[in-house]
């Protein structure tokens, strides 16, 4: 029995109970679906970590994990689904497609073994255990890369992604259906300059997998990973600036992916990997320190271009400025030395936290925070909802899926149920499905894609009896607008947010 103190949030719980009452209900097939539903509904939250093939995503995964763990080269376990979770041990456990589960250590460099000793056509995925605090709240899944020549390991992607096709009308599910049908709930996927057709579609794919009738993309952010190998030159306005051009690059290709991502956040990955899991050591900041004294004009032509940097006389080892190019490339190099110039006693751990700052990962955690973690509940619930529909529509018996209808309609009509309608009328905008006045549609963004209360009214830093007013305020003028003067698509819309505001509201006054 799932504990229910670990569930989310009340609407995960009202969740976990219709799949507890239905279970005597349906087929024996659908049940053991449904008691998974209910396990992965008290689970953390899982974020998959998806994207082509060579754009950063394991180095990405260490370094939200705060850990070198993931294989960033090509080897068996790029080619596999890793499981990232909490464990009170560090261990790794190869789960193979019959259920069956092998126990292996980490390799000497703490890292997954990048050979297995196993047939990985008999490998289902790998789940490995750390006890690293950032995971106790949410599962990070390392993914192979899309458009790779390896179809195997394209399939193992699509499936967690729910892109895997199904012949119509097929009703086959296996292993307990495929884990109650989605692999992931949230998705950071990964682009680099290009966004190409074959992201949306694995997009789209994952949003209609894990998205309820009620809910919306809210569960997929992007990251725009090597900013620094933007050229400035090519991005108009952003002079010669490279993460001016790398922010410019990304709200453009925000642009392309929407509705189908929340953002698109600019990164290094290399940067953020090497400050945060403890690659960048005291070592690297001496030799950075040794670099910094080169003179300006000898320094500027080492740092045209790696192989210059790298063949370039100087007192500084080869071998340690190779170290150095694999850490930071010559971005991070060229931030670090910029550093020591502004303050020659500066410590390694202050050039650690500057490298930090210069990758942009601080803003990638923060929105993981706002759009994942914050709606945890929500997130997990909407594809809990598409999953529990997903074996009711696999299991072929009519008299089934309408008794799994029924119970969802019932559900969705209850107060905790809010938020699902209220991230369907964000989809529905954002979408351009309801035209809506940029305003209004502004307003609609600003109160389906946060959780905190200030940050939904647009009034930060106000205290609660000017929140409460607002809010009842603005529940009042929806309601209005949804009765006198609104179409039809777009007093759908009104009355969520007419309801939304007055449960703020509520919120409020009962503080």
């Amino acid at each position: 029995m799932t504990d229910p103190g670990r569930l989310t949030g009340p609407l995960s719980v009202a969740v976990a109970n219709l799949c507890r009452r239905l279970q005597p209900q349906v087929s024996a097939r659908t049940a053991a679906g449904f008691a998974e539903v209910v396990r992965r509904l008290s689970a953390p939250l899982q974020v998959a970590v998806a994207g082509r093939i060579k754009s950063g995503k394991s180095t990405l995964v260490n370094a939200l994990i705060g850990r070198r763990v993931a294989p960033t080269d090509v080897g068996e376990c790029t080619r596999l689904v890793t499981r990232f979770q909490y464990g009170t041990v560090d261990r790794i456990e190869v789960v193979f497609t019959t259920g069956r589960k092998q126990v292996l250590p980490f390799a000497p460099d703490g890292m997954i073994p990048a050979e297995l000793g196993v047939d990985i056509a008999e490998v289902s995925h790998i789940e490995a255990y750390l006890t690293n605090a950032v995971l106790q709240d949410m599962t990070v899944i390392d993914t192979p890369g899309l458009g790779s020549l390896d179809a195997a390991s394209v399939s193992r992607t699509e499936q967690l992604l729910g892109a895997a096709s199904q012949d119509e009308g097929s009703d086959e599910l296996d292993e307990t259906s495929r884990n109650a049908v989605a692999g992931a709930e949230a998705v950071l996927y990964v682009v680099t300059q290009g966004v190409r057709a074959d992201d949306q579609q694995a997009l789209a794919a994952f949003t209609a997998a894990t998205a309820s009738r009620e809910a919306g993309p809210v569960n997929a952010i992007a990251v725009l990973n090597k900013a620094d190998t933007v050229a400035p030159e090519s991005v108009r306005g952003a002079g010669d600036d490279v993460w001016k051009a790398a922010t410019l690059l990304a709200e453009k290709q925000a642009a392309l992916l929407k509705p189908r991502v929340a953002d698109v956040l600019p990164v290094i990955g290399l940067v953020a990997e090497s400050a945060e899991s403890g690659g960048f050591t005291s070592a690297d900041a001496e030799a950075l320190r040794q670099l910094s004294t080169v003179d300006e004009a000898t320094l500027e032509t080492m740092l045209m271009a790696a192989d210059i940097f790298t063949s370039w006389e100087c007192d500084v080892p080869t071998g340690t400025r190779l170290r150095l190019l694999e850490r930071l490339d010559l971005y991070g190099i060229r931030c670090a030395i910029d550093a020591i110039h502004a303050d020659p006693e500066i410590t390694a751990g202050a050039l650690r936290r500057i490298l930090l700052e210069s990758s942009g990962l601080a803003a990638v955690r923060s929105r993981l925070n706002v759009v994942f973690a914050a709606r945890a509940d929500g997130i997990k619930a909407a594809a809990a909802l598409a999953s529990v529909t997903a074996l009711a529509h696999a299991s072929g018996d009519p008299a089934e899926r309408q008794r799994v209808h029924d119970a969802i309609e019932v559900l969705l009509a209850k107060p905790e149920a809010h938020q699902l309608r209220v991230l369907e009328a964000l989809t529905l905008v954002v979408a351009g499905a309801v035209d809506m006045p940029e305003d209004l549609a502004e307003e609609v963004l600003r109160v389906g894609s946060n959780a905190d209360i200030a940050a939904q009214l647009g009034m930060p830093g106000s205290d609660r009896q000017e929140l409460a007013a607002h809010a009842l305020e603005r529940a009042g003028w929806w309601r209005s607008f949804a009765s006198f003067g609104a179409t039809p698509a777009q007093s759908r819309v009104a009355h969520v947010v007419h309801r939304a505001y007055f449960l703020i509201w509520q919120q409020l006054r009962a503080q």
